[in-house]
C-alpha cells in the first residue's frame, strides 16, 4: 500500500534534504482562507500539511493554535468542513494532506464514515494525538480499507515498549514530540528530541517527524540534521493571524531554507 506521506518524505530525502510538515487549523480565519494558506505552504516548500480540526477541549496545543480554533469554532466551523478544506488544498497541490484530530470527533462521525471521507478528499490519512495504538482497531481496520496513514506520537517518556508498539502501528511517519520544559531551555529540548528520533529510529522507524515549538529556519536545521521531517504549527498559524496568507508563503520560504542535510 502505496504512503502519500512516506512518498514525500522520500521525495524530499532523495533531494538531500528533511521533510517540512507545516500545520493549520481548519476554518481559520475562514474555510476559503485555509484553503488559501494551505496552497500557500504548498507552493512555497510545504511537502506535507496538517490540517488541525478546531475542538473545543484541546488537551496539547498552546495559546496561538487554541485562540485560533476558538475563533474558527466561533465562525460556526464544523467538522464536516475539514474535508472541504483538504480537497480544496489536494486539488491544488501535491504535498500529501493529513488530517490532525482528537479521537471524540472521529467517533462522533463513525470511524469508517470519517475515513471513507478523508480518502474521497485527497487526505493522506490521520494523525491522532490523543490515540494509542491499543485503542485503535476500529482506525486500523478503517484506514488499511481507505488506503490512509495512521501516525502515532512519542514522547520522551515513551517506554521502550510503548515505543515499539506505535512504530509498528504508525503507517508514513512516526510524531516526535518533545516535552518542553521551561521555554527557553533550547539545549535540553534539542536532547530530548534527538533521543526521541534515535529511540523511534532503533525501533525501526524509517521516517520520523518532530514537532518542537520550532519557529525560524535556524531551528529546522537542527533538527534536520537527524530527523526525516520538521514539524512547523504555531509559528505559520501566528503568521496567518497577523499577516494573511502571504505571511504564511514568506515564513514557509523562510524555514524551507534550513532543510538541506549539512554535509558531515
Amino acid at each position: 500500500m502505496t504512503s502519500k506521506s512516506a512518498a514525500a518524505i522520500d521525495k524530499a530525502r532523495a533531494e538531500g534534504r528533511a521533510a517540512l510538515v507545516g500545520y493549520l487549523p481548519a476554518g481559520y480565519p475562514t474555510v476559503e482562507e485555509s484553503i488559501a494558506a494551505g496552497i500557500a505552504l504548498a507552493e512555497n516548500g510545504a511537502d506535507l500539511i496538517e490540517i488541525g480540526i478546531p475542538y473545543s477541549d484541546p488537551v496539547m496545543d498552546g495559546q496561538v493554535i487554541q485562540a485560533a480554533t476558538t475563533q474558527a469554532l466561533a465562525n460556526g466551523f464544523s467538522v464536516r468542513q475539514v474535508f472541504d478544506v483538504v480537497a480544496g488544498i489536494t486539488a491544488k497541490t501535491d504535498a500529501a494532506v493529513l488530517v490532525m484530530t482528537y479521537w471524540n470527533p472521529v467517533v462522533r462521525m463513525g470511524v469508517d464514515e470519517f475515513s471513507r471521507r478523508l480518502a474521497e478528499a485527497g487526505g493522506a490519512g490521520l494523525i491522532t494525538p490523543d490515540l494509542i495504538p491499543d485503542e485503535a482497531d476500529e482506525w486500523m481496520a478503517a484506514s488499511d480499507k481507505y488506503g490512509l496513514d495512521r501516525v502515532f506520537l512519542v514522547a520522551p517518556s515513551s517506554t521502550a515498549e510503548r515505543m515499539q508498539r506505535t512504530v509498528d502501528a504508525s503507517r508514513g511517519f512516526v510524531y516526535a514530540v518533545s516535552i518542553m520544559g521551561v521555554t527557553g531551555a533550547r539545549s535540553s529540548v534539542s536532547t530530548a528530541a534527538r533521543n526521541v528520533v534515535a529511540a523511534a529510529h532503533d525501533a525501526g522507524a524509517e521516517r520520523v517527524c518532530v514537532g518542537l515549538g520550532v519557529s525560524n529556519a535556524e531551528q529546522v536545521r537542527e533538527i534536520a540534521a537527524y530527523a526525516e521531517g520538521v514539524i512547523v504549527g504555531t509559528a505559520l498559524v501566528s503568521a496567518l493571524g497577523n499577516g494573511g496568507v502571504d505571511a504564511v508563503g514568506s515564513l514557509t520560504r523562510e524555514l524551507s531554507s534550513g532543510l538541506a542535510r549539512e554535509e558531515a
